[in-house]
């Protein structure tokens, strides 16, 4: 039996011929098997996103049980993280060679048996490795469940299949603080592991009951050398993101070794790659306007999703004195405006009546204004109700972001090519919440600085301000007195810095929301109804030859047969 390899038109590069299409088998379902499926996904994919942040509330709890340092904590977060965005490119290969139902089970299962794990450790090793096998399991979930959703789902319903994705996406890490703060106040912070059983084992029976695979599973070459770049130079851009300020950035050897490990793996991943017939990750999309900009402002969306996820519940549980559950309670004003504007948004861009650019502009806009609403309110006498307004006006602007992005980075280009540019769209957007951590805290610690030596300097007995204080405090020699002056002082310090940091993210979301402009607008895909009737969706095309991963490209065989 003889083969022949599929080219593209220019020779470039090799694409599936048209015979290894028929592989691919139509999944789309309707009724209740949908529904159920839904539920499934989301919630496994809830289990993911939410855990980041739960453990995050559970941190000091954690450090605390086990007498660990900060840096040795942190650890719990970042071996989380490198797992996770190391396994996410192997996972169209893992669902081509065991089949994609089968492997998204098992990553559901790994990621329960490891929670099981890390909620009976002993010691901060124990959780540490378990974290790192948790991360892999996770990898599988997220990359996976936008895929299973997009094929679930007919071409006319993407807009509602985007806005169900979104709820997971963007609620979670808001619901999260939330219900970490509950079960670390209430309980312990070993249940942020336990909590994860029950759900998932749900979502392990309706997959394994209800989820089709698009094909049947088959053997797949893989691209080792690329994975090995490719995990080098992520993993060692993770680990300077995520400890760069911690470890003084470029002051510490181990920052500047995995810098320079993140910058020669990432270029010669991308020269390899574009060298390989059956590249690991399609870089090619990038040739399209809206995949480069949608990919810029998916980091966008990252720094302002995650950016008042981490500083906001420190700002208010350090100076103002909220609990974990009041501050997990805060960020309810965006998760609930979130959940009732976002399906109202996924409705109007189904229906195609209103430009998907608009939304992203006007998203990125009430972002902005939101951020610099919190910065203005950020002081040491807010209470409760003061961040309502602008939390809410955040939502307003997330719920038109979504799906609006999606549909614009994936409407305007062929479906063959619709892995390769989710893979950038989502791995941006995690890259953008790494940059934000990473950039946001060095803000906090450096403005931090600056405010204190220049507040500190302004301190002096002529002012009126400062001798009335002392002088009702003890008077200027007594050590209570100053005490008390240099805790506020630090105290206002902090207050400026926190305020900083929303302006960073506002003047970027801002600056880049123009970007909306260079999207194409996407193809709705619409036919008119009977008789001249009301347009009405068009029937399913064949699914695209998805693998199933955000960073993957085509997952389908180079080889045809003649």
């Amino acid at each position: 039996m003889a083969f022949a390899v599929a080219r593209s038109s220019n020779g470039a590069r090799p694409h599936p011929a048209p015979a290894a299409f028929a592989q691919q088998r139509d999944v789309t379902e309707f009724g209740w098997r949908r529904t159920l499926i839904t539920l499934a996904i989301v919630t496994a994919t809830l289990l993911e996103i939410v855990d980041v942040t739960i453990v995050n509330v559970a941190l000091p709890n954690i450090q605390g049980n086990f007498g660990a340092s900060v840096d040795q904590a942190a650890w719990i977060g970042t071996g989380y993280i490198i797992a996770n965005v190391i396994v996410i490119p192997i996972t169209p290969w893992l669902q081509m060679r065991f089949g994609r139902r089968q492997y998204y089970v098992a990553s559901i299962a790994i990621f329960l048996i490891a929670s099981v794990a890390c909620g009976l450790s002993g010691t901060l090793e124990q959780l540490v490795f378990w974290r790192i096998i948790q991360g892999l399991g996770g990898g599988g979930l997220i990359s996976t469940s936008q895929a299973i959703l997009r094929e679930t789902y007919t071409n006319a319903e993407q807009g509602k299949a985007a806005g169900i994705f979104s709820m997971g996406v963007i609620v979670g890490p808001t619901l999260g603080p939330a219900l970490g703060g509950f079960i670390t106040d209430q309980f312990s912070w070993r249940w942020a592991f336990f909590v994860n059983v029950l759900p998932g084992i749900m979502a392990i029976v309706i997959v394994l009951l209800l989820l089709r695979n698009p094909q049947r599973p088959m053997k797949m070459p893989l691209d080792y050398v690329g994975l090995s770049l490719l995990a080098i130079g992520i993993g060692g851009m993770q680990y300077v993101l995520d400890q760069g300020q911690r470890k003084d950035w470029f002051d510490d050897s181990s920052i500047v070794g995995c810098a320079w490990a993140a910058v020669l793996g990432l270029v010669s991943f991308v020269v390899w790659e574009l060298r390989q017939a059956r590249p690991i990750v399609n870089l090619s999309v990038l040739r399209h306007r809206s995949v480069a900009a949608g990919s810029l402002l998916g980091m966008v969306l990252g720094i302002s999703l995650y950016g008042t996820v981490l500083i906001l519940p420190q700002y208010v549980q350090g100076l103002l004195g909220f609990t974990a559950t009041d501050s997990g309670v805060l960020l309810v004003f965006r998760a609930g405006t979130i959940l009732v504007l976002t399906p109202i948004v996924a409705m109007i861009c189904s229906k195609g009546k209103v430009d998907p650019r608009y939304f992203v502009a006007s998203g990125f806009i009430f972002v902005g204004i939101s951020n610099l609403m919190l910065a203005n309110v950020t002081t040491t006498g807010s209470d409760f109700w003061t961040f309502a307004i602008p939390l809410a006006l955040s939502g307003v602007g997330l719920s038109q972001l979504f799906v609006p992005l999606t549909l614009s980075v994936l409407g305007g280009i062929e479906p063959r090519e619709i892995p390769g540019a989710s893979a950038f769209f989502n791995l941006s957007r995690q890259v953008g919440g790494s940059i934000a951590i990473a950039a946001l805290v060095t803000i906090l610690a450096r403005s931090n600085a600056i405010h204190q030596t220049e507040l500190g300097s302004s301190v002096s007995l002529h002012r009126t301000a400062v001798s009335s204080f002392l002088f009702g405090d003890g008077g200027a020699q007594s050590p209570r007195a100053i005490s008390d002056l240099n805790r506020l002082v630090s105290n206002q310090a902090l207050v400026l810095s926190f305020a900083d940091t929303s302006r960073a993210v506002a003047y970027i979301t801002l600056c880049l929301a123009p970007l909306a402009i260079i999207l194409k607008r996407p193809v709705i895909p619409m036919r008119g109804g009977p008789g001249g009737g009301p347009a009405v969706p068009a029937a399913p095309l064949p699914p695209p030859p998805i693998g199933g991963s955000p960073l993957a490209g085509p997952a389908v065989p180079v080889l045809a047969r003649t």
